[in-house]
């Protein structure tokens, strides 16, 4: 059978006037920010948190501190499996775009940063549960994590993807908080300090089904390092401001999301176990529930084993089963 099933691509614009389209996840970050009373005043203190951060990184020739702004897209991938324009949404992502307000020239930054997948919601906390419930043992249920990883490396080497960017995606992510880090003597001019870890996670097998390897770097004034997945050479296939534009961007997010780790009141040292109980820490002006956003993940899981999952079971394992690059 064909290895390629139809992928189209959505747009939209992320910024202080978002509004979550029906098909996105409730709980990923840019859609999470745009929920309540305060949607507007979160999303607008997210953005400057990002200019800001990112003007902290791209110091030269920017002695105010505002030469640059980054403007964000959610893009949006819908599969058609049967053919007959009937389409899920699998994956969002988000695009940066760089904007020097000196030259008045606007660059494309890296699509990827933030990774939303309603399949990997029901391998999570769908699959997984189900299969460590009431165990005494953890374990992975068989072939976990393939069909997710087939869909993801089908659609970066679509058609569609490949009209639209001309680089493969960088994801990042927070490091665990299971991992114990050691920091190298690598110092990225970006990135910052390398760190190694001991072993790999759960999120590294499973980005790793999907094509990508993992690297860890502590950008300059930053508390802890950030887990970067890609494909090819991190160091070398990204400008230094494409690579500001993602750090600026992932590490607003964590900060607010993951405030014990990204906005500690210390930072990471040579040997570094990332907690989410750690206490001394400050808040943004930006809450989100943490255990609501858990339970939705499960909801989200149901809703695609029921619209997804069951009704393409079949096709998708006769596909995933055979499906070669």
């Amino acid at each position: 059978m064909s290895n390629d099933f139809a992928f189209s691509i959505k747009s939209s614009v992320f910024d202080e006037n978002y509004n979550p389209s029906e098909n996105t996840r409730i709980t990923t970050n840019f859609a999470n920010l745009a929920r309540g009373t305060h949607r507007q005043q979160n999303l607008r203190n997210a953005l400057m948190m990002m200019n800001n951060r990112f003007n902290s990184l791209a110091h030269a020739d920017n002695p105010k501190g505002d030469r640059y702004a980054v403007e964000l897209e959610i893009i949006s991938a819908e599969i058609d499996i049967e053919g007959n324009g009937k389409t899920f949404p699998v994956i969002e992502i988000l695009k940066t775009n760089i904007v020097d307000r000196k030259t008045q020239q606007r660059t494309d930054g890296i699509v990827g940063n933030n990774f939303s997948s309603y399949v990997r919601d029901y391998d999570f906390s769908v699959r997984l549960l189900a299969a460590n419930n009431n165990n005494s043992g953890f374990s992975l249920p068989e072939g976990f994590g393939d069909l997710h990883g087939n869909i993801f490396k089908s659609f970066v080497n679509s058609a569609a993807y490949q009209e639209r960017f001309n680089k493969k995606p960088v994801i990042c992510l927070s490091v665990s908080s299971k991992n114990t880090y050691h920091r190298t003597d690598y110092q990225h001019p970006v990135l910052g300090y390398e760190y190694k870890q001991d072993e790999l996670s759960l999120t590294d097998h499973y980005f790793g089904k999907m094509g990508l390897q993992a690297r860890y770097f502590m950008p300059e004034n930053s508390v802890a390092p950030l887990a970067f997945y890609f494909t090819g050479d991190l160091l070398n296939d990204y400008t230094d401001l494409e690579l500001i534009g993602t750090i600026s961007t992932m590490e607003t997010f964590q900060k607010i999301y993951r405030p014990e780790i990204y906005n500690a009141n210390s930072a990471a040292g040579q040997c570094y176990q990332p907690s989410l109980t750690h206490g001394d820490h400050s808040l943004t002006r930006i809450v989100y529930d943490r255990e609501e956003r858990s339970r939705l993940a499960i909801e989200q899981g149901k809703y695609t084993e029921e619209h997804f999952i069951k009704p393409y079971q079949d096709i998708l394992e006769q596909w995933s089963a055979h499906y070669v690059l």
